[in-house]
């Protein structure tokens, strides 16, 4: 039986690797059938603006792992800076700590991602970070920490490392096993499947 996070998948029609391993595998369910789950899953049709706007929310809610109210107060913290709301609200989303550890390839999900962080297993400048949200800044150094370093699970080259490149705005340490913030991300450095505009046109209505 397919589980909730595949039919997720399938719901917002693209991959949101919420399963880890399994989503790079063959067996991946939306190889098989990347229509929307349901009788009429198959059935294509025209959306209304507002119904594109509202699925392109709940599928950027459902790759960060985020609930309606955590989203939103991103979006109004985005929107009482000065300068591109879209790019802000994207910088501050892919500057999670949850989501780095993840994009640096250390793990294989943003769900293990969490996990890992709130058990204290890296440092943000040395010091334990538990807070999946936490906002790295600029030149900010994420490490795993020197006990946990020793685990198998970060040993196994079979991890994401192979599968994922690390954004231009992050720089690998191999040797020290460091991921270093180098620049606050721009947008067209922030490569992702939502549509970030029709959310900023959601919101401000």
């Amino acid at each position: 039986m397919m589980d909730n996070a595949c039919k997720k998948c399938r719901r917002e029609g693209v991959k949101l690797f919420l399963k880890g391993e399994k989503c790079y595998s063959p067996k991946c369910p939306f190889v098989r059938r990347s229509y929307a789950p349901g009788q009429h899953g198959m059935r294509h049709k025209k959306l209304s603006d507002y119904a594109l706007q509202l699925r392109e929310k709940q599928k950027a809610k459902r790759i960060y792992g985020l609930r309606e109210t955590q989203f939103k107060n991103y979006y109004k913290k985005a929107a009482k800076h000065s300068g591109d709301t879209a790019e802000i609200l994207l910088s501050s989303l892919e500057r999670r700590l949850d989501n780095i550890v993840y994009k640096s390839g250390l793990v294989s999900s943003r769900k293990l991602s969490r996990q890992l962080i709130s058990h204290g297993h890296f440092l943000i400048n040395k010091k334990k970070v538990t807070i999946p949200s936490y906002i790295m800044e600029k030149k900010d150094v994420l490490s795993i920490s020197p006990k946990s370093s020793k685990l198998a699970l970060f040993n196994d080259e079979t991890k994401s490392k192979d599968k994922t490149s690390l954004p231009a705005w992050l720089r690998l340490d191999k040797q020290k096993s460091q991921i270093t913030l180098e620049h606050l991300p721009k947008k067209e450095e922030m490569n992702t499947d939502v549509d970030i505009a029709q959310i900023i046109e959601f919101y401000s209505k």
